[in-house]
């Protein structure tokens, strides 16, 4: 029978884990045993394969429902992941001891924990006991620490003997559990589970065996139990069938501020402390680090500020008591010596230098979810590597390669992954190039896992996934939307539905804004077809015929609306006006649109900003000649009219016209006769509408509008310049022009 020694470490912490390689060389056991779901033990020798590059997780589900999907995270500098590795190397069994994955989906859910959510083996509990969520970092408090991981390398990896070290963590962690009213029943559960394990260990094999386990785990692990009290405890658990894999992971989402319950507080600085374990200029290599991505960002370091940084740290590390310089000696000496003490500018290097851009990498062969392999095959031909930092990407529809890339982070956005997100989207459909943002994050790979009810591969998931979600779509504009999707992404299956299910919305759809809204992604993929090789013919058909209903309905559509409901129907409007442009429909068809812009314009019940807005759209479009439509300004706008319905129609014609005042001395002589007969109390309550009719123009062009109105050469009236000491006319001007301004706030 085998003699047990428990390692109590911090998870994904790189004092434990250089602590704990040291231990079990001393120790030389014939068994490893982890903290971790048994059913999964087999996976464990796949971590020290040599194309296994951490950080990665151990990816549990139900078969029957991956959305409740659990993780496992390993770093490089997890103790656990080392212990793995150590085991291999030194041929001694391998294997987890908690309770099965297929436990915890089957397990009740209290507290508020969402075991939906991506979970490590730590996350839950620490839900269920906030006061204790890092039992090392309340150790590392108590001694004056800012947390956990500092504490644990100044106490651990300064100690020649480890082994000492794990007893006293053992203490500490039986004094704290010893605080604890009550202990949640799934936890205990967990820990009857592992007692077992560790009994049957014990029988199995002859010598030394190492328990390596959370360090709030320990006493528990360590007190006397029945083997009959523990299978009493458990029993009863459900289990369910549930499939297990590996899955890449990143270096951020190790973080706790990432929500990881488990996680530590800067994963890269932890990586930094496992890589240069043992050195001695580990100090100098951080500062290094933080000059290197400051250059980048094109900040000037000198060597002479390095010093001086270094040299900070250790006077601070010696002013602290401590045995060398830590995060926060380091930190705090940078903002002094690089950042010229300002603690903000440490915002340009913390996310980069803490949390790192690490995605991990898993062997070829590893058994995958079948969507995450097709994703994995898709990449490698788009060459495409997924990384956890932002960056860009411009691709090139015209080129197989680009058009290839596009298509996969379409087709991925539709399942709602959105490792690219399209930058100017409103113009890079207009161009045969679109430009994306990139970055990947660990849950996607849940959400491939999730849309396995829709198919096997990232093609056919998102067939029909799209299908579904155009079987529930109500609106004719929700239709059009979810058409552009498919063909952008080159779905043909959806793209099929699609279209049926539009004609036959668009067949019984009467509502104006509806059928409008419906109009510009149709029109963007029948302009930009092209480039990507989409057949629009038919297209082309139902969005004329929706133009020519949109343009029946506009009259009855304009009639007596609110201010919000004009505006969305001006914003709907121009959109369709805009897109209709684009993609030059035949004349009956431009015809039939201009006749419903007339018809609303001439409506007697037509809200005034939908008149003005149709009014101006048919002077671009030729329809309303220049002297038409300063002859129509005249009377829209003269005393006769209520002032709010001519402030209506000027906002609607001017809104996106305001330069045509520069040009047109005929529409600017009826604004400027408009205004002049607007008494003082009115002229006050519509300047926020000129400001914002004339926000639209830049600089040069208000200047000039100004020249149009004052002449050339001329200058503002003299009582409106300042004198060089400010004057008497200057005064009076600012007494006027307060109320004013106040009145535009």
């Amino acid at each position: 029978m085998g003699d047990v020694a428990y390692f109590g470490i911090r998870h994904h912490g790189p004092g434990s884990a250089d602590s704990l390689v040291q231990a079990l060389q001393d120790l030389q056991p014939v068994a490893v045993l982890i903290e971790g779901p048994t059913d999964a033990s087999a996976l464990l020798p796949m971590l020290a394969r040599p194309e296994m590059q951490p950080p990665v997780a151990l990816l549990c589900y139900p078969e029957e429902d991956p959305a409740s999907t659990s993780f496992w995270p390993f770093a490089e500098f997890s103790p656990e992941y080392q212990a793995v590795l150590w085991a291999v190397d030194n041929k001694a069994a391998l294997r987890f001891i908690d309770l099965p994955s297929s436990a915890r989906f089957a397990a009740p859910v209290t507290d508020g924990a969402d075991m939906t959510e991506p979970k490590d083996e730590t996350s839950e509990d620490d839900e269920k006991a906030p006061h204790r969520r890092d039992p090392i970092g309340t150790l590392a408090r108590a001694a004056g620490y800012e947390d956990g991981e500092s504490w644990w390398s100044d106490m651990i990896e300064q100690n020649p003997q480890p082994g000492p070290i794990f007893a006293a963590i053992s203490d500490a962690m039986t004094t704290l559990r010893d605080g604890e009213v009550s202990i949640a029943q799934f936890e205990a559960q967990r820990e009857a589970h592992m007692r077992l394990e560790i009994a049957a260990a014990r029988k199995e094999f002859d010598g030394p065996i190492a328990v390596v386990c959370g360090a709030w785990h320990v006493p528990a692990l360590q007190a006397a139990h029945t083997q009959k009290s523990d299978q009493t405890l458990i029993k009863g658990i459900a289990r369910r069938k549930n499939t297990t894999t590996w899955a890449p992971w990143t270096g951020p989402r190790l973080a706790l501020g990432y929500g990881y319950g488990a996680g530590v507080v800067a994963p890269g600085w932890c990586k930094h402390l496992w890589r240069t374990r043992g050195r001695r200029d580990a100090a100098t290599l951080w500062l290094a680090m933080i000059a290197a991505v400051l250059r980048e960002k094109g900040h000037l370091i000198s060597t002479a500020s390095l010093i001086e940084a270094e040299r900070l740290a250790r006077t601070l590390a010696a002013i602290r008591e401590r045995p060398k310089p830590g995060f926060e000696e380091l930190r705090d000496a940078a903002i002094a010596a690089l950042f010229n003490g300002e603690a903000l500018l440490w915002a340009l290097v913390e996310a980069e230098l803490l949390l790192g851009a690490d995605v991990g990498e898993i062997p070829p062969d590893t058994p995958l979810a079948p969507l995450i392999e097709d994703l994995q095959r898709n990449q490698k031909t788009a060459r495409l590597k997924p990384e956890a930092l932002e960056r860009e990407l411009s691709v090139d529809l015209r080129s197989d390669s680009g058009l290839f890339r596009s298509t996969l982070l379409h087709r991925l956005s539709v399942l709602g992954v959105h490792w690219g997100k399209l930058t100017d989207s409103g113009r890079s459909r207009g161009t045969f190039r679109e430009r994306w943002t990139l970055a990947w994050e660990p849950e996607y790979s849940v959400r491939l896992v999730e849309n396995l009810i829709y198919g096997p591969t990232i093609e056919k998931a998102a067939n029909g996934r799209l299908i579904q979600m155009i079987e529930a779509a109500g609106g004719l504009d929700t239709l059009a939307a979810l058409v552009q999707s498919a063909i952008t992404a080159s779905l043909s299956e959806a793209s099929t539905a699609g279209l049926a299910a539009l004609e036959a919305r668009a067949a019984r759809s009467s509502e104006c804004l509806e059928i409008l809204a419906s109009v510009p992604p149709l029109a963007d993929i029948i302009r930009y077809g092209e480039a990507r090789k989409t057949e629009t013919n038919r297209l082309s058909g139902l969005m004329e015929r929706l133009i020519v209903e949109g343009a029946i309905a506009l009259p009855y559509a304009a009639r007596d609306l609110d201010e919000q409901a004009a505006a969305t129907l001006v914003g709907a409007m121009r959109k369709a006006d805009e897109a209709i442009r684009l993609v030059e429909p035949g004349d009956d068809v431009l015809d039939g649109w201009r006749n419903g812009l007339a018809a609303m314009l001439e409506g007697s019940r037509s809200t005034a900003l939908l008149a003005g807005c149709a009014a101006q759209l048919l002077y671009e479009a030729g329809r309303l000649s220049a002297e038409d439509a300063a002859g129509l300004l005249e009377r829209r706008l003269s005393p006769g009219t209520p002032v709010s319905e001519a402030a209506g129609f000027f906002e609607g014609f001017f809104s996106t016209a305001g330069q045509r005042l520069i040009y047109d001395e005929g529409l600017r002589g009826a604004v400027d006769a408009w205004l002049k007969s607007l008494d003082e109390d009115a002229f006050i309550a519509h300047l926020p509408l000129l400001r914002r009719v004339f926000s639209n123009l830049d600089s040069m062009e208000r200047r000039r509008l100004i020249e149009a109105v004052l002449g050339r050469a001329a200058r503002l009236p003299a009582g409106l310049m300042p004198a060089p000491d400010g004057g008497e006319a200057w005064r009076r001007h600012l007494e006027r022009l307060g109320p004013l301004l106040k009145s535009e706030t």
